[in-house]
């Protein structure tokens, strides 16, 4: 897969199926259109397009602290392997003022040299969210594209949708999330070091700093799974601040990875949130927290053994 960074490096003459939105999370709801533009391809021997419109540029405008499910680079690597191409599409101010008809003939046709187009039934594009699936098809005939709009898909009663997503982050149930998801929440990053005080109590752990502009779910004690390199390990993962051993405010994972030996300290890791322990809290002593995690670590063995 070929990741373009913008919308005028996109430099192909084939036809494509071609699917539009944010993809915030590429929950179970995308990747039915994922699935739809990859057949397509497959079956007409097309170029397979997920492009992504990148909010970036709207929220410094508007000076507004995003809270989002999956960076960029989070949605390179789930897409990679499924798509010819995941193109971003900045939402700067020029774009967020095309005509809903400009961009039909200009990005779906003009550019993507669409002969497939693939939306949701509620997916709004072009100046003020004027055009819909229904302007789509109305144009389809005289563009020469064929349109295919794609049920929301559903969890229980609801819509699955990245907005309903964070709520249920929000409240500390990642195993729903991972329903609707399809795969677990996760944070990912570069391991920093510590101040040691997990290696002193005889529980070394790796830390991230959780990135600013993705949604945090309720401070506490996870189980979970940590990815380095091709490695996976079951862990216990805190998020939080360490009340107990420090006055700063500085949001932290730190996770302790069952049989794992190695020194990760500036590597990349994943860290995925399977089910939420308990919250955090601050102890009255340092003794009282190694008794605190030793039975955390009890009760993870037993998770991960059933």
């Amino acid at each position: 897969m070929q990741y373009i960074k913008g919308l005028s490096q996109y430099e192909s003459d084939r036809e494509s199926a071609v699917t539009f939105g944010k993809f915030d999370g590429l929950h179970k709801g995308h990747q039915k259109l994922v699935s739809k533009v990859r057949e397509l391809s497959k079956e007409n021997n097309v170029n397979s397009i997920v492009c992504a419109f990148d909010m970036h540029p709207l929220w410094e405008r508007i000076s507004a602290v995003p809270q989002i499910i999956m960076d960029k680079r989070e949605r390179e690597l789930h897409l990679a392997g499924q798509v010819d191409f995941l193109v971003d599409c900045p939402f700067t101010t020029k774009f967020s003022q095309m005509s809903a008809e400009a961009f039909i003939e200009e990005i779906i046709c003009g550019l993507f040299h669409a002969r497939f187009v693939v939306v949701g039934t509620d997916f709004r594009f072009g100046y003020e969210k004027r055009g819909d699936v229904h302007m789509l098809a109305d144009y389809a005939k005289r563009y020469g594209y064929q349109l295919f709009v794609i049920e929301k898909e559903r969890y229980q009663d609801r819509i699955i949708s990245s907005t309903y997503i964070k709520e249920v982050l929000r409240e500390g149930d990642v195993e729903k999330a991972k329903e609707m998801l399809g795969y677990p929440y996760g944070v990912d990053g570069v391991v920093e070091h510590g101040k040691r005080l997990g290696r002193t109590l005889g529980f070394p752990t790796v830390n991230l700093h959780w990135p600013a502009d993705k949604i945090v779910p309720p401070n506490g004690v996870y189980f979970s799974d940590v990815r380095i390199g091709g490695d996976r390990y079951h862990a216990i993962s805190n998020v939080g601040v360490k009340p107990t051993v420090s006055d700063g405010e500085r949001l932290l994972v730190e996770s302790f990875l069952f049989g794992y030996q190695g020194d990760a300290y500036g590597k990349e890791i994943l860290v995925e949130f399977l089910k939420y322990r308990r919250p955090e809290r601050k102890f009255e002593s340092v003794d009282e927290l190694k008794r605190a995690v030793s039975q955390d670590l009890d009760a993870g063995r037993r998770f991960f053994r059933a």
